[in-house]
């Protein structure tokens, strides 16, 4: 649990996939790297007919990118390849042909916001406030910003770059990134859990087609992610970001 895990499980159709990090569920290169495969694997299962990604525990769904990692990086290679790891996410929730719901449960930060705009639907609660802090770090929402930018459009895009405070969940629920917002997790799950019910015990074939239709458009994003994912690995070796993050880590 140190380093995170992420788990997979199947029932009647339904498949969980469970990240979890000590450190608000944030997203070091082996959780990452691990989403994309269970993502893919679940995508490939013919026993699984929709998926639900959610997190650990009930306040902070995603707290973004592992700053411990982050103040590893030693050259634009490694950079490059850290910020692939959310490009492999959201690709793989794109091309996986189950719809996937996204249970956000509490703040997402960063890549926790291109998790919920990656998904096909999502559920949230009045604790999910939404915030992109890449700016703040001399970085800038590169690689998550083609999938927010789909989901909310570039106006409401611009302004959580441009000003990198946190947005309530009733903002994002306008904006689309949310679909509904429920007062409580107890509200959330046992709405989530019927909704998933239900899709599971529709045409497989059906939501397969309809997903294409949804995500078209996008084709071109294996090429465009690895550019961005360049541009944030560069970025990231500035001083004023290793200034950044090492007087982060010192609060």
């Amino acid at each position: 649990m140190e380093n995170g895990n992420v788990s997979l499980k199947i029932n009647d159709g339904i498949a969980e996939v469970e990240f979890s990090h000590p450190m608000s569920n944030s997203l070091p290169a082996n959780v990452l790297n691990k989403l994309a495969n269970i993502i893919q694997e679940a995508g490939d299962d013919k026993n699984v007919k929709v998926v639900i990604l959610r997190s650990e525990g009930k306040r902070a769904f995603c707290g973004g990118a592992s700053f411990d990692e982050l103040a590893e990086i030693k050259d634009e290679a490694l950079g490059k390849e850290f910020f692939m790891g959310f490009a492999r996410v959201i690709n793989a929730m794109r091309k996986c042909p189950k719809f996937i719901i996204a249970r956000v449960q509490g703040r997402a930060v960063g890549g926790g916001v291109g998790l919920a705009a990656s998904a096909d639907y999502v559920f949230a609660t009045g604790y999910s406030s939404v915030k992109l802090s890449e700016l703040d770090l001399g970085i800038g929402p590169f690689v998550v910003g083609p999938v927010v930018e789909r989901k909310i459009g570039t106006a409401a895009f611009s302004s959580m770059s441009i000003d990198v405070d946190w947005y309530s969940p009733e903002w994002a629920l306008e904006k689309g990134l949310f679909n509904q917002v429920f007062n409580n997790v107890d509200g959330l799950d046992s709405e989530l859990n019927q909704f998933a019910c239900r899709l599971a015990s529709g045409s497989v074939k059906a939501m397969a087609e309809l997903k294409k239709v949804i995500w078209e458009g996008t084709e071109n994003w294996d090429e465009l992610l690895e550019r961005r994912a360049e541009i944030s690995g560069r970025l990231v070796l500035s001083d004023f970001t290793k200034k950044y993050i090492a007087d982060f880590k010192k609060k």
